[in-house]
């Protein structure tokens, strides 16, 4: 069954989150975490083909009022494409340091949500939404052939264990994080269906994906 997923936001919102993952990029290459920036632009681009081409061009399940479209779903799609996915990235990485990659997303997201909730109010509008349940299916497919894969891979002796249960707190936790701070600022009007079903779903469907990927560019075994 559809139903309607819908964010509220200012444009100073945009340019205070621009200002963030600049920010965010410098870190990460003075931390050497080059392939972690390659990874994040990557996803972006990945965010924008499915969102503006799939969800906005083919499907009509897109839209998005206040704002040049293609330009908007641009700017959203690298945003939290980036995010997402040089976090997980990072992550997957295991360096020790997995408080300090968690916590620079989430202290970016609340910081430039609520400054923008404070100080916004004259920055123009801009409404979005999509209806989400046509394709969560299609989602849940792609999620379920991911995991039955890792789970194929490790019963199979010739492989090592790869840590399913990691991947999916990890899959679920970033989408969640990304979903709280977004009713927590005012974004998403209240209501905890998004949170749970966009959690279980959106990000964690790419991490079986993702996990492999990492594995073969880093000549890593399970």
């Amino acid at each position: 069954m559809d139903y309607i997923v819908a964010r509220d936001l200012n444009s100073l919102y945009i340019i205070l989150d621009i200002i963030w993952l600049v920010v965010l990029t410098v870190i990460f290459l003075y931390s050497g975490k080059k392939q972690a920036v390659i990874v994040g632009v990557l996803a972006g681009l990945l965010y924008f083909i499915v969102d503006y081409g799939g969800f906005y061009m083919l499907a009509g399940t897109r839209s998005v009022e206040g704002a040049p479209t293609g330009l908007f779903l641009f700017w959203l799609s690298m945003s939290y494409g980036f995010t997402n996915f040089t976090w997980i990235w990072l992550l997957l990485e295991n360096d020790g340091h997995q408080l300090e990659w968690s916590l620079l997303p989430i202290i970016g997201w609340l910081g430039v949500g609520l400054l923008a909730q404070n100080f916004g109010t004259n920055f123009h509008q801009i409404h979005i939404q999509r209806y989400v349940g046509s394709y969560h299916g299609i989602m849940a497919a792609i999620l379920t052939v991911g995991y039955l894969i890792l789970i194929i891979r490790n019963l199979n002796s010739k492989h090592g264990q790869a840590p399913i249960a990691r991947l999916i707190i990890i899959g679920i936790g970033v989408q969640f994080a990304w979903e709280a701070v977004l009713l927590l600022t005012g974004i998403r009007p209240a209501g905890v269906r998004p949170l749970i079903i966009n959690s279980l779903i959106e990000t964690n469907l790419g991490m079986p994906y993702i996990y492999l990927i990492e594995l073969k560019l880093n000549n890593k075994t399970d």
